[in-house]
């Protein structure tokens, strides 16, 4: 009898005192980091491999022996400001589900432990994480406005305030080219939450262990390191309509380098003729273009609404319809030695009509110059007539191109004008 007394007492001293069933006593919050635009889980993304650990480690140890027992699962999440309410409330949603669904396989969790709350565009986290870099360009100017939206959107946030139209538009989008590749990555998380009750348990001294475990915990959580910014392959190749129609076959590819940016390049080759009444179709050249890329659609995906360029064309042809004929560039000699040139300006956009194709439509103003020569067919020959000069100013492309969208992830969330 006084044994069993012994060995109650030894175990109440030894064990913590006894906290309501209900009270909620341990807390284990991570973030986990999504790409732009995805809800599927990564595990090599930033440091989720650990994160997924750690969690799982949790749920393994609040068994029927242990003193932790899990009460709840709570999902926070926010927003980047790059991408419109809706499509950005959609896909927290999502991720909150893929996170659900990936804590699942330690054992049914009751959908009345599971809350999910939706912050919208975080733009209170974009103002802590500008406050805390140095770096950030016109960082003054910046965190005033930052202030300024922050305080609008106290009562929630309306398309109709622009609030990314004013914060793009600051300084030339200077700061917000920065913040994009810099901060807005930090932002693309949810933020997940293990709630645990600590319960009276006099047989088991394995809550000990959790103790230990639990500090561990602590210390990871004190500081979360950034992930290393991913930068997704956004490539387009495409064809234009208009050339094709004319029987000129082409081909073009173009890489989003960043920042709004774009290289393009392009090519068409056409030897077409009938020497039996002296009509030739012969064309061949191609060119390349930098692109600005602008407006609500190029800040929600790369490739797509409106841009701008400066273009550089070579060319060489040689045209005629039966009587006098044009040809561009040296007789016998190829478009690397006398080919004829354009320089110009261009506009255009660029219209999703399908989850990987685009419509692009441009036009182009500029400069075009050269040597040409016209000849006239004569008793089975084509008789030089005169040797000149071309100098022209005015429009020198039209474009309807198909564009075929290639990439992991460069894929059009909205299709034509659906908001």
């Amino acid at each position: 009898m006084l044994a069993r007394i012994f060995a109650i007492l030894l175990i109440i001293n030894i064990l913590p005192p006894p906290i309501s069933i209900f009270g909620q006593d341990a807390v284990d919050s991570v973030k986990v980091y999504f790409k732009q635009g995805y809800s599927k889980l990564d595990i090599n993304l930033g440091n989720n491999k650990e994160t997924f650990n750690r969690i799982a480690d949790s749920l393994k140890i609040t068994n029927a022996d242990s003193i932790y027992i899990l009460r709840g699962i709570s999902v926070i999440g926010g927003a980047s400001p790059e991408g419109s309410i809706k499509m950005n409330k959609r896909l927290s949603q999502k991720r909150a589900n893929a996170l659900f669904n990936y804590l699942a396989k330690y054992g049914n969790i009751p959908d009345s432990l599971k809350t999910f709350t939706y912050l919208g565009r975080d733009w209170q986290g974009l103002l802590d994480l500008v406050r805390k870099d140095p770096d950030v360009p016109y960082r003054d100017e910046v965190i005033e406005l930052l202030r300024d939206i922050v305080d609008k959107c106290k009562d929630g946030e309306k398309r109709q305030d622009n609030n990314i139209g004013r914060i793009s538009s600051l300084r030339n989008g200077v700061p917000y080219r920065y913040m994009y590749n810099k901060l807005f990555p930090e932002l693309r998380a949810s933020r997940l939450i293990l709630y645990y009750d600590r319960v009276w348990n006099p047989i088991s001294i394995i809550p000990l262990k959790f103790d230990s475990h639990r500090q561990q915990l602590k210390e990871k959580l004190e500081q979360i390191p950034v992930p290393p910014t991913e930068t997704p392959l956004y490539v387009a190749v495409k064809s234009n309509l208009l050339y094709d129609a004319m029987l000129v076959p082409n081909i073009g590819a173009e890489l989003y380098l960043g920042s709004n940016w774009s290289i393009a390049a392009n090519w068409m080759y056409a030897w077409w003729d009938n020497s039996h009444s002296d009509i030739f179709w012969r064309i061949y050249g191609g060119d390349i273009a930098i692109r600005r890329w602008f407006g609500n659609r190029a800040k929600e995906k790369p490739l797509t609404g409106h841009h701008i360029g400066l273009y550089f064309q070579t060319l060489t042809y040689d045209f005629a319809t039966g009587g006098r004929g044009y040809m561009g560039g040296e007789p016998g000699s190829n478009i690397f030695d006398r080919a004829n040139y354009i320089a110009a300006l261009e506009y255009g956009y660029s219209l999703p009509i399908a989850k990987r194709l685009n419509l692009d439509f441009a036009i182009g103003l500029g400069y075009f110059w050269g040597k040409y020569y016209e000849y006239e067919p004569k008793d089975g020959c084509y008789v030089w007539q005169a040797t000149k000069q071309r100098h022209y100013f005015g429009p020198t492309k039209a474009e309807v191109s198909l564009v075929w969208l290639l990439g992991k992830g460069n894929v059009n969330k909205r299709i034509g004008g659906s908001k």
